[in-house]
C-alpha cells in the first residue's frame, strides 16, 4: 500500500473550517481530505471538522498587513510540520508568497474562483507567470477556460468538486411538493429571479410552498442588508418561507425532501455545487445555464435564464403539473451527480498529488 503523503492545505483566511461556519471551500477540502493531510487556516471558536487533521494558523507580527501575517503564519507552521506538499486554495497572492520562501516545495495553487478577478491573477500576464512558479488546478473547465482567456499559455489541470454519497441524508419518499431555493441569498445568486417566479406560480398551485434557506453569507451571525430586507418583504406577499442561514446537513435533508431546487444564478457559477447535492439529494433541478452549472448539470436538469422571470416561471409550472417528468429528472440527476463521487475525486487528487511531486523534483534537480 502506498505511504501517505504529507500534504499541508491553505484555507483562505476567511474561509472556517468547523461544519456550524463553512464555507464551500472548507466543505470540499473536508471531503477530499486524504490520508496525513493536515489543514491550516483562521483560528476557530467553534471545534473543527472531527475527522480531518486541522491546526490554526499562528498570529504573527509582520509588517505587511493582513495577508502578509498569514503568510508569516503558514510559513512557521511549513517549517514545523514539514510537508511533502503545500496545496493553496483560491489565494494565488498566498501561493506566490509561500514560493517565494519555500522554493524547492511543491505548491499546488486550487482555483475555486474566476481567477481574471484575483489578486496577482487578473491580467494574462500575471496569470502565465503564476503558471510558471505555482501548479494551477481548477474546479471546472469554465475556470479553466478563463484562466487562459486572453491568449494566456499555461499549463492548468482539471480536479472537479465532489459529493460524498456515504454521508447524505436519506431522500424522502414522496417527496414534497416545495420548492426550494438554497445558498446565499444575494443578487448574484438570483434570490429576487426565485421570489419573483414563485409569486407567479403559487397563486395557482395551491398545494405547493416555496422556502429559501440561506443569508447573505455563511455563518449564524450573517448581517441584514438592504437586499435582504427587500427581499424579505417581497418573499412574504409571495408567500415565500426565508428559513435563514442552516447548518448544511440541514440544507441537504430540504433538499431531500423538496421535489424542485431552483439554481438561478446570475453570476457565473464556477463550479454550481449547489445543483451537484441537489441532483445527489434526488430532486429535479431548474438551473441557470451560466459559468460552470452546465457543465454538473448536464442533461439532467432543466434550463432558465434569472433574468427572464416569465421563462423561469413556465419552466417551474410545467414541473409542478408533471410529477412523471420530475420522477425522471430526479433518476436522471442521481445518476449524474455520481460523476462526481468523492471516493473516485480522492483517487483523483491522491494521483495529482505524487504527479505534482513527481514533477517537481525532476525539475528542481
Amino acid at each position: 500500500m502506498a505511504r501517505a503523503m504529507r500534504v499541508l492545505t491553505v484555507l483562505p483566511p476567511k474561509e472556517r473550517f468547523a461544519p456550524q461556519q463553512a464555507g464551500a471551500i472548507a466543505l470540499l477540502v473536508q471531503r477530499m481530505a486524504l490520508e496525513g493531510e493536515i489543514v491550516v487556516g483562521s483560528p476557530l471558536s467553534v471545534p473543527s471538522f472531527q475527522n480531518v487533521a486541522f491546526q490554526p494558523v499562528p498570529s504573527v507580527l509582520y509588517p505587511f498587513g493582513r495577508i502578509g501575517r498569514y503568510i508569516a503564519g503558514v510559513t512557521q507552521k511549513i517549517r514545523q510540520l514539514q510537508p511533502e506538499l503545500v496545496e493553496v486554495h483560491n489565494r494565488p497572492d498566498i501561493a506566490l508568497g509561500l514560493c517565494k520562501r519555500f522554493p524547492n516545495l511543491p505548491v499546488s495553487l486550487v482555483l475555486h474562483n474566476d481567477p481574471c478577478g484575483m489578486k496577482k491573477a487578473r491580467a494574462s500576464t500575471e496569470r502565465e507567470a503564476l503558471a510558471r512558479k505555482v501548479v494551477v488546478v481548477v474546479v471546472s473547465e469554465w475556470v479553466q477556460k478563463r484562466f487562459k482567456s486572453s491568449g494566456t499559455v499555461a499549463d492548468v489541470q482539471v480536479l472537479p468538486n465532489c459529493l460524498d454519497f456515504s454521508v447524505l441524508p436519506t431522500p424522502l419518499q414522496p417527496r414534497e411538493k416545495l420548492l426550494l431555493f438554497a445558498g446565499r441569498v444575494v443578487a448574484d445568486k438570483g434570490a429576487d429571479s426565485f421570489v419573483a417566479a414563485c409569486a407567479e406560480v403559487l397563486p395557482s398551485h395551491p398545494t405547493w410552498r416555496a422556502e429559501m434557506i440561506g443569508a447573505d453569507r455563511f455563518g449564524p451571525d450573517s448581517p441584514q442588508t438592504p437586499f435582504l430586507k427587500q427581499l424579505r418583504a417581497q418573499a412574504q406577499a409571495a408567500d415565500v418561507v426565508m428559513a435563514g442561514y442552516q447548518p448544511h446537513h440541514k440544507v441537504l435533508e430540504a433538499m431531500g425532501r423538496a421535489a424542485i431546487v431552483v439554481i438561478p444564478s446570475r453570476w457565473p457559477e464556477p463550479f454550481g455545487m449547489v445543483a451537484l447535492e441537489a441532483m445527489g439529494m434526488g430532486a429535479a433541478v431548474v438551473a441557470s445555464p451560466r459559468g460552470g452549472l452546465p457543465e454538473v448539470v448536464g442533461h439532467a436538469g432543466v434550463y432558465a435564464n434569472p433574468d427572464d422571470v416569465p421563462v423561469l416561471a413556465s419552466v417551474l409550472r410545467d414541473l409542478m403539473n408533471d410529477p412523471q417528468k420530475r420522477n425522471q429528472m430526479s433518476l436522471a440527476g442521481q445518476k449524474q451527480a455520481h460523476k462526481f463521487d468523492a471516493e473516485m475525486i480522492r483517487k483523483k487528487r491522491q494521483l495529482l498529488h505524487e504527479e505534482i511531486v513527481k514533477a517537481w523534483s525532476h525539475k528542481h534537480t
